[in-house]
């Protein structure tokens, strides 16, 4: 197993691997969704070579493998952000280094004003030519970062920036910053693969990209959610359950230097989707959010994540043996409901809390509620929570546990209860849907897809809903979909039978490892060109949105002109 680096090494050091994963901040260092289902693609590639580049802010950044990392992982690469990481590097840049003469330099700075108007059209190749000419290691011919030192680069910023709206001084320094920050990403050498994969936009996206134009490589890009929407949002303070456009940041009444930053995400994303040879999301109505972000549709597959059934027998076995007494204790047994997620905003605890208010204030208090996962991520929403339930009165309702081994205790409950503001695809939920637990959640992201949503097998078996959906701040409708769980037996009966039969049929891990075996070998040139997935869930026409031309790779989709979904199978 690869040591927890905490100092780099050189890219050139490290053997060649069919698979660099490219993460930020997440695994192996984080525990988190993304982080397991990453874990889960490297266990279940075992005939590949895996190599993790982890991005994250500096040395100081933590470095501990809390995951076990398979022995097909070759390395950990890390690529600090913080310029403190590259100083010595980056400050020795002058501009005699790049050999021009200042009518050069002034050319060369409205050429790189130029690429990114470019990108903004939707042409990221003048960037990438910049890229090879002055970043590119093995292509090299002059220090472009040297340019962000001259008179000229801060003349060219005068006079190609004028409607950013901030004083000159405040300008030349944002987009130094955006440029060094690209530096800290693209400012040396790309450890080899054959495949890089990244499961962000932002810096992951870009370095994979890069990764693969160093390397001779192949990109391949994963949204787990929409991280340039999600990051606008978290930007601006806004509702995490609200969508973004390419075009927002022109129209916003936000402050200059959040048009600027949002300016940044956004064109970050649409500077590297198209590198990518193939796109996945988890589910399929991300393909039309991402599309309104730039992300070419033909280039869209989905595999969504999976369960290993078997491993929940146990605790589904435990939920059998509860059942009658779930049916048979009247409105005097408590229900043990679950909240498991980080104790942040995004999460909704707080929205859950002025739920149970309400159901205290209708007479419903035949229910407790534990919160299992980490409360340190964000001390002060913590506390904002501990207050909220004394203010309240009902912090006897909530018992906190604190980080421990969710399937371990997961038979212990009824319901899961999800009131996010934000999700892709929980693997929370699918761990409840397979050991039986029907989920009370807010719809975002693929929830409809996991708990809502009629699905359909090839065989003619359509399984219901396993759980209620409600809309994210709906604080009265989450006290409602709680209090008629509990008030109606045959429903939660009903959810439960189905949340195990939606994972069998429909999101099995062997199924989405297969994908990820098939596309990586793909890619890499290692097999040929005979890559399927399994059919998707057929159901209500929400559940596919389609490129307009058939995928290059994955065929599980068509799209009609209006642009209205419709769902096909192989």
């Amino acid at each position: 197993m690869p040591a927890a680096p905490t100092t780099p090494t050189a890219a050139a050091d490290r053997p060649h691997v069919d698979v660099a994963i490219v993460m930020e901040s997440t695994y192996p260092y984080l525990k988190g969704g993304v982080s397991a289902v990453v874990h889960d693609i490297v266990k279940g590639n075992q005939d590949l070579t895996f190599g993790i580049i982890h991005i994250t802010w500096d040395a100081d950044s933590p470095h501990e493998d809390l995951y076990g990392m398979p022995g097909n992982v070759a390395w950990v690469h890390p690529v600090y952000l913080s310029m403190q990481a590259h100083r010595d590097d980056f400050m020795v840049l002058t501009p005699r280094m790049l050999g021009m003469r200042s009518a050069a330099r002034r050319k060369l700075a409205h050429r790189v004003y130029d690429a990114i108007d470019a990108v903004v059209d939707g042409d990221p190749a003048p960037l990438w030519s910049l890229y090879d000419e002055g970043m590119n290691p093995r292509t090299q011919q002059y220090p472009l970062w040297a340019l962000l030192g001259t008179r000229e680069f801060m003349e060219a910023t005068r006079d190609r920036l004028p409607g950013l709206g901030l004083p000159l001084v405040d300008t030349f320094w944002t987009m130094r910053e955006f440029f060094s920050l690209a530096y800290a990403v693209l400012g040396g050498d790309i450890p080899s693969a054959s495949v890089y994969h990244a499961h962000t936009t932002g810096y992951a996206s870009v370095l994979g990209a890069a990764g693969a134009r160093q390397n001779g490589g192949k990109f391949f890009l994963t949204e787990h959610n929409l991280y340039v929407r999600d990051t606008v949002n978290t930007l601006l303070g806004r509702s995490m359950a609200l969508t973004l456009s390419a075009t927002d940041y022109r129209t916003f009444d936000v402050t200059p230097q959040e048009r600027a930053w949002m300016a940044w995400w956004t064109e970050m994303g649409r500077f590297t989707y198209p590198s990518a040879e193939v796109i996945s999301y988890l589910y399929p109505k991300a393909i039309t959010e991402a599309a309104d972000l730039g992300a070419p549709v033909e280039k869209s597959v989905v595999i969504p994540n999976g369960m290993v059934v078997r491993e929940f027998d146990e605790v589904a076995r435990r939920r059998i043996e509860a059942l009658p007494a779930v049916l048979d204790g009247g409105p005097d047994r408590v229900w043990r409901l679950v909240f498991i997620a980080r104790v942040v905003p995004i999460k909704g605890l707080a929205d859950l809390i002025t739920s149970v208010d309400l159901l205290v204030k209708r007479g419903v208090t035949n229910f407790s509620i534990d919160v299992l996962g980490p409360t340190d991520h964000t001390p002060d929403y913590y506390m904002h929570c501990r207050d909220k339930m004394k203010l309240l009165g009902v912090e006897d309702y909530f018992v906190f546990r604190g980080t421990v081994n969710v399937r371990e205790l997961l038979g212990d409950y009824d319901v899961l209860v999800l009131p996010s503001h934000n999700e892709g695809q929980p693997i929370v939920v699918l761990e409840a849907m397979t050991a039986g637990i029907p989920t009370v959640g807010t719809e975002v992201g693929g929830m409809a897809q996991l708990i809502d949503d009629p699905l359909t097998t090839p065989g003619g078996r359509t399984w219901g809903p396993c759980g209620l959906l409600v809309q994210p701040d709906d604080f009265g409708q989450m006290a409602d979909s709680l209090q008629r769980v509990m008030a109606d037996p045959d429903l939660y009966q009903r959810m439960a039978a189905n949340a195990r039969g939606r994972v069998a049929g429909f999101f099995q891990l062997e199924d989405a490892m297969g994908a990820y075996n098939r596309l990586y070998k793909e890619l890499a040139g290692l097999a040929e060109n005979t890559l399927e997935t399994p059919p998707a869930p057929r159901g209500k026409g929400r559940h596919l949105p389609t490129p307009r031309r058939r995928p290059r790779v994955l065929d599980l989709t068509v799209f009609d002109e209006a642009r209205e979904p419709r769902h096909t199978t192989r």
